[in-house]
């Protein structure tokens, strides 16, 4: 079948059928079924945050430890159950749980705003968020933050207090005084912005800022001021009452017994847990298994629009990387093909490194290593060059290479008989040798262009928001998968017209042949 024919016939019944799929998805996710309800294969997962010390993360050693985790280890061993610690996306907890890859949330969970979406146990850390700024700051109170960069970990109680239904008055016109709220995937992350400069404070869970002060020197003070205060508990999935009861009556025999408390004091929490305490259960005797009305944000054309908001984003970090990295591409190309020796290192060196380390590590590098490396400080406004420079430098590295087996792919007679005819050797190359080059590897060029639609993802390294960002978070406010559905086909269109275009300037060049 011909290309027109595909594009008058195919094309749409293929987009139809991917959004029927889509919607019948979306009407029976929420009837979806937790095919683990209960222990009966001995094994107990628990879901975490591997980079959430106190309560997750993993040690000096490698080892996954902590005080969520000690606590169901102890769980695990009065019971007779196996503890799988199982590190997740913490934006994609919920689908973890609805899918039944975990069997709890267990990691410094906040219960406040989350009432009704979760089967909880008992609280049993009081905790609250808190702001911790660069020693020399000169932001005294919550009030100085106007103007300011402030940092929050993605789908976090943070965040929440800020932007969530239940955040007061107060903390949302707080919100709005900022300069910018960024999110970030972890606390490594935000701390790094912090000490560089590129941010002004970081609002986290009380617990883990202790932690981060005592490990992290004198760099970074704490404020007086709470933005909001919460407690922690054991998240299960709507209803599975059966084990939710099974590590709440483990859970209060160790408190009877002092083990409770005795892991806490290792963990130096002693001051913030609430297990027993008057209220702590609250919520737990409250609850009842009516499902929660769903809300006008987990409609279609809101996940519509959200998206949109994040593609314009996606399609400025893919044209500006095309507009550069390709001529770069060339002159690496020229220099690795060159006859000086050290124009020829140079270029293969660069290629090495840049083909060899992962292009997160690259931008975080371009980000972070003018101040760690040279001292200079950073602006937030250097957030989106530096993504464009990492993923210029590092398609330009492919593309390089692309481009020298294409030159090279070309009879070396061409050359001399270019050169019997008069030709200079630019005229050679721009005239004769630069056409072939082109047709021979769009190709493996296109390739390349449609794994950078795909890696534009990347750019949430340096918390900067684009498409896919915002369908993780959308589809963790909403507790679906669908959002990543809709990203989906918004790729797999991007893509397509990217191979129709490029197919058509393959096309064009046939008159090589």
């Amino acid at each position: 079948m011909n290309r027109k024919k595909f594009n008058k016939f195919i094309l749409p019944a293929l987009l139809v059928a991917i959004a029927t799929a889509v919607s019948f998805t979306f009407s029976n996710v929420s009837q979806a079924s937790n095919s683990k309800s209960d222990n009966d294969d001995n094994t107990f997962i628990v879901g975490f945050d591997a980079e959430f010390p106190p309560y997750g993360y993993k040690d000096d050693n490698g080892e996954y430890v902590g005080f969520d985790l000690d606590l169901a280890q102890e769980v695990c061993n009065r019971r007779g159950w196996t503890l799988v610690k199982q590190p997740i996306d913490w934006d994609s907890k919920d689908m973890e749980l609805n899918s039944g890859s975990i069997d709890c949330i267990w990691n410094g969970f906040t219960m406040n705003g989350r009432e009704d979406d979760y089967t909880w146990s008992s609280a049993y850390v009081d905790n609250s968020q808190v702001v911790v700024v660069p020693t020399n700051s000169d932001i005294k109170e919550l009030k100085d933050l106007a103007g300011k960069v402030v940092i929050v970990q993605a789908d976090s109680s943070a965040l929440a207090a800020f932007t969530g239904d239940d955040a007061t008055d107060e903390n949302k016109e707080l919100c709005a005084s900022f300069s910018e709220l960024q999110q970030v995937s972890d606390y490594n992350s935000a701390f790094m912005s912090l000490e560089s400069g590129s941010a002004d404070a970081v609002v986290l869970d009380y617990g883990v800022a202790n932690y981060q002060l005592k490990n992290r020197g004198d760099k970074f003070r704490l404020l007086e001021e709470k933005v909001s205060s919460e407690q922690y508990g054991i998240g299960f999935k709507k209803g599975n009452t059966k084990l939710r009861d099974e590590v709440q009556e483990t859970l209060n025999e160790m408190l009877a017994d002092g083990t409770f408390d005795k892991i806490a004091e290792d963990w130096d929490l002693s001051d913030s847990v609430c297990l027993g305490q008057e209220g702590a259960d609250a919520v737990m005797q409250a609850e009842n298994d009516a499902a929660s009305s769903g809300s006008s944000s987990s409609s279609f054309g809101y996940i519509i629009i959200e998206l949109l908001k994040g593609l314009l984003n996606t399609l400025a970090i893919f044209f500006l990387t095309l507009i550069f990295s390709l001529p770069l591409g060339l002159l690496v190309c020229a220099m690795r093909m060159a006859k000086n020796p050290i124009l020829h290192w140079i270029a293969r060196v660069y290629i090495s490194i840049l083909r060899g380390t992962p292009l997160m590590l690259q931008l975080l590098v371009v980000f972070f290593g003018p101040y760690y490396l040279f001292g200079v400080s950073l602006s937030n406004s250097f957030r989106f060059t530096a993504v464009i420079i990492g993923f210029v430098i590092n398609y330009a590295a492919y593309f390089a290479e692309i481009f020298r087996a294409g030159i090279e792919g070309v009879p070396s007679g061409q050359w001399e008989a270019a050169d019997v005819l008069g030709y200079s050797k630019s005229q050679t190359f721009f005239k004769i040798i630069f056409p072939q080059m082109v047709k021979r590897t769009l190709p493996p060029v296109t390739n390349e262009v449609i794994t950078l639609v795909k890696d534009t993802s990347l750019a949430f390294a340096l918390a900067y928001t684009e498409m896919f960002t915002i369908a993780k978070q959308v589809a963790a406010a909403n507790s679906n998968i669908i959002p990543l559905f809709v990203a989906g086909i918004f790729y797999y269109i991007f893509n397509f017209v990217v191979e129709f275009v490029m197919g058509k300037i393959e096309k064009k060049m046939n008159y090589f042949e």
